[in-house]
């Protein structure tokens, strides 16, 4: 695990831009990067792909920069009615305004090669959901974890796969070759466990980025004295419990904590929902870590 000094001064003088706020439940967004720029694959290979990965889809939009399909298996459910989430897939274009920030970059923990494939990789295509908000979140995950995994078999020549909202990335090699159980592989893959140390204070930090678009919340520990590697554990163990759950933690419950590396029940750690320290802004579970725990709370 590395280590990244940003500009966060403390849980009593933070201040947050509010127009950087991350709404929960919104468009999934995958990058798929390239070193060559490549074309949209034949239409009936798609609709072959996307149909063996997901069940059957109606191919409604086919042509040299666009393919949408209608995912028929899963149900959006809105107030004006049902209607099938729509995937769409954007045809290969040259990276020009696009960047992840240096704050991104920093927390690519299971991409060690990222600054080689962004200095080669100056291709990439483009694939969101929508209307997928509507669909339960449980389906949502399966649904996305699917069309991810149809992506790289229609673009072979794909270098690494990126997951906006968490700034999450693969190589293609990396992500295709784990063995994750279905019901985990969005947590897995999706939803990244940050970390950072506070400069000029000997506090640490981490927080899971990636849950608000299941509309679950992602988890924050702000802490010193204890070893990193054993709360970005307990992080994922908790955010496994809390998608498998539906998120049952409430304000004010308390959850096991760690006592030599492991959980143990008889320690209880309190969580508490508030605003998350870094950005971007969104409702986390804030884990008070009880003798370890950094920075008043209310």
């Amino acid at each position: 695990m590395g280590i990244f000094k940003n500009l966060f001064k403390g849980r009593d003088t933070l201040k947050q831009d509010l127009s950087d706020k991350q709404q929960p439940g919104g468009i999934f967004i995958v990058h798929l990067l390239f070193e060559e720029k490549c074309g949209m694959p034949d239409r009936e290979l798609m609709k072959s792909v996307m149909d063996r990965h997901m069940g059957e889809n109606e191919l409604f939009t086919y042509n040299k920069t666009t393919a949408s399909f209608a995912a028929k298996k899963y149900t959006a459910e809105f107030k004006d009615g049902a209607v099938p989430p729509m995937l769409t897939i954007m045809g290969c274009t040259e990276i020009t305004d696009w960047q992840p920030d240096d704050l991104t970059m920093s927390q690519m923990w299971d991409c060690p090669e990222k600054d080689e494939i962004f200095e080669k990789c100056r291709y990439q295509v483009v694939a969101t959901d929508m209307m997928g908000a509507g669909v339960p979140y449980k389906s949502r995950a399966d649904m996305l974890m699917d069309f991810t995994e149809a992506l790289l078999e229609m673009f072979p020549g794909c270098r690494a796969v990126m997951f906006d909202a968490s700034g999450k990335m693969f190589t293609r090699e990396a992500f295709l070759g784990r063995d994750i159980p279905r019901e985990d592989r969005f947590v897995y893959f999706a939803v990244n466990v940050r970390f950072f140390r506070i400069e000029g204070t000997e506090d640490m930090l981490v927080d899971t980025l990636g849950m608000g678009t299941l509309f679950l919340p992602d988890l924050q520990y702000h802490f010193h004295g204890m070893d990193q590697n054993a709360v970005v554990n307990h992080a994922c163990n908790t955010l496994l419990y809390i998608y498998a759950n539906e998120c049952p933690i409430k304000s004010g419950d308390t959850i096991d904590g760690i006592k030599d590396g492991k959980l143990c029940r008889e320690i209880q750690w309190k969580c508490q929902f508030e605003n998350s320290l870094i950005q971007p802004l969104r409702e986390v579970i804030d884990i008070n870590m009880d003798e370890y725990a950094s920075g008043k709370r209310g």
